[in-house]
């Protein structure tokens, strides 16, 4: 099955907002560690 237009936009825009999530997890984390003082 080709991959169209839309599939391609689709799976461009979920990267996207998977990396956005990523970015956001990791800096709680971070923000997390700094305010127990381990870092």
């Amino acid at each position: 099955m080709p991959l169209h237009e839309e599939h391609k936009k689709r799976a461009g825009r979920n990267y996207a907002l998977g990396g956005i999530l990523l970015a956001m997890v990791a800096l709680f984390f971070v923000v997390t560690l700094a305010k127990l003082g381990v870092i």
